[in-house]
C-alpha cells in the first residue's frame, strides 16, 4: 500500500469528519474561542456518527475502525477547530484506548460503552505542578481500601494542565501506591473529594477544557497491574502523540486553507496577491511542509494499526508536524498582513491555537530526546 493510499472506509470517516466539520465546528469556533466555552453538544453529536469511538471495538460501543481512520477524524475536526480536536484526541488514545488494554473485563464493560457513544468524556491525569516531563516525580498517593488488596484505593493528591478535567465522568489517575509504585486507576465523577481548583485561562485552544484538579480521598479503582502505571502512561503516549501531531496537521492545514483564499482574493499593486513571487513561496513552502508532516504522522499511524513499534516514528511526528503547524500558522498571519493579526480573520487563532502542540503529550524537547536515545543507544544516556 503506498504511503497516501486510503481504504474506502477511512476515505468515509475522513470525509464524515470533515463535513461535520465545517457545518457544525467551524461556524462556531470563533465565538467559542471568545466566549471560551466548552461546546458539549457537539460531543454528543460526535458520539452519534461514531467519532467518539471510532477504532473501539463494536462490541464495546465504537465505530470499529482502524486507528489510522481515527487519525485522519482528528485532523479534519482539528482543521475545523483545535479545541475540539484535542478533545476527542485524549477521550479516544488516552483514555479509551489505555482502558480497552488495561482494564479488567468488568472495567471495560461498565466504563468503555459510554465514553465511545459519546455519553461521556475521558480524562487522563498524569501531570503535576512538579511533574510535568518528568512524569516519574508525581506525589499523588493512593491509600489502599481496608480488605481491598489494593484494588480499591483512596487517592490525595494534585493534577494539573488536565484535559476535559472540568467535564470529564471517567478519568484515568496515576498515583502512588502503599509500596510507592506508580499505578493507574479508575475515578468516576461525581466523586466526593474530586474537585476542579480552577479552569486555565490560555493562550488558545480555549473551545476545551484544561483543568487543575484536586483529590482528596478518591475512590478509585486499580487499572491493570500494580505498579505498572509507568509502563501505561508511557505506553499511552507513544500513541497520543500520533494524534496530536494529526492535530497539529489539522490546524496548519487551515492556516494554509484561508491563506490561499485570501492570496486569490487580496488585491495589491495591480491584481491578486497570489501573483507575487513572495507569496507564492510561503504558500509552496506551507503545503509542501504540511504533506511531509501528514506524511509522517499516517505512517506512524500504520505501525501502531499494524502492531509494530512506533515510539520513536509518533515522536518524529509530533516533533516535525508541531514545528509545522507553529510555523506556518504565523506565516498565515504574514500573507494575510494587518488583517492576519485581527480577528476577522482566523488566522490569529491557528497561531495560538498551533503553539500548545510542541508542549503537551511531550514537549519538543522530549520528542527530541525519545529520537536521540533511539539512533544513539547506550552512547546517549548520562553517566
Amino acid at each position: 500500500m503506498s504511503l497516501h493510499a486510503l481504504t474506502d472506509e477511512q476515505r468515509e470517516i475522513r470525509l464524515l469528519a470533515r463535513r461535520f466539520g465545517e457545518e457544525e465546528i467551524a461556524p462556531h469556533a470563533a465565538a467559542w474561542d471568545r466566549e471560551h466555552r466548552f461546546p458539549s453538544e457537539v460531543f454528543a453529536a460526535l458520539g452519534e456518527l461514531g467519532l467518539m469511538g471510532a477504532c473501539i471495538p463494536e462490541e464495546h460501543g465504537g465505530a470499529g475502525t482502524d486507528f489510522l481512520a481515527y487519525v485522519l477524524a482528528i485532523e479534519e475536526l482539528s482543521r475545523a477547530d483545535g479545541g475540539v480536536g484535542v478533545t476527542v484526541a485524549v477521550h479516544t488514545s488516552a483514555v479509551e484506548l489505555p482502558l480497552l488494554a488495561h482494564g479488567s473485563e468488568d472495567q471495560v464493560g461498565r466504563l468503555l460503552p459510554p465514553l465511545a457513544q459519546g455519553y461521556e468524556l475521558g480524562a487522563f491525569a498524569l501531570t503535576e505542578p512538579e511533574a510535568g516531563s518528568d512524569a516519574g516525580a508525581l506525589r499523588a498517593r493512593a491509600v489502599p481500601v481496608e480488605g481491598s488488596d489494593g484494588a480499591q484505593v483512596r487517592i490525595t493528591g494534585t493534577k494539573q494542565f488536565i484535559t476535559t478535567g472540568s467535564h470529564a465522568h471517567t478519568l484515568i489517575v496515576f498515583a502512588r501506591d502503599e509500596h510507592d509504585r506508580v499505578t493507574a486507576y479508575l475515578v468516576r465523577r461525581p466523586s466526593p473529594g474530586l474537585r476542579v481548583a480552577r479552569e486555565e485561562e490560555k493562550l488558545g485552544l480555549n473551545s476545551s477544557s484544561t483543568a487543575e484538579l484536586t483529590f482528596e480521598d478518591v475512590p478509585g479503582e486499580r487499572m491493570g497491574a500494580a505498579g505498572g502505571g509507568m509502563r501505561i502512561a508511557l505506553s499511552t503516549l507513544d500513541g497520543g502523540r500520533i494524534g496530536i501531531a494529526a492535530q497539529a496537521v489539522g490546524i496548519a492545514q487551515a492556516a494554509l486553507d484561508v491563506a490561499t483564499t485570501y492570496a486569490r482574493e487580496r488585491n495589491a499593486f495591480g491584481g491578486p496577491i497570489g501573483r507575487l513571487g513572495a507569496i507564492q513561496q510561503k504558500l509552496a513552502d506551507m503545503q509542501t511542509e504540511i504533506e511531509a508532516a501528514r506524511a509522517l504522522v499516517w505512517r506512524a499511524a500504520r505501525l501502531k494499526q499494524a502492531g509494530h513499534p512506533h515510539t520513536v516514528e509518533g515522536a518524529q511526528a509530533k516533533l516535525f508536524a508541531s514545528r509545522v503547524a507553529r510555523h506556518h500558522t504565523g506565516e498565515a498571519i504574514q500573507v494575510l498582513g494587518g488583517y492576519g493579526y485581527t480577528k476577522e480573520f482566523p488566522a490569529e487563532r491557528y497561531y495560538r491555537d498551533a503553539k500548545v502542540t510542541e508542549i503537551y503529550e511531550g514537549t519538543s524537547e522530549i520528542q527530541r530526546l525519545v529520537i536521540a536515545r533511539a539512533l544513539l543507544g547506550e552512547a546517549a544516556r548520562e553517566s
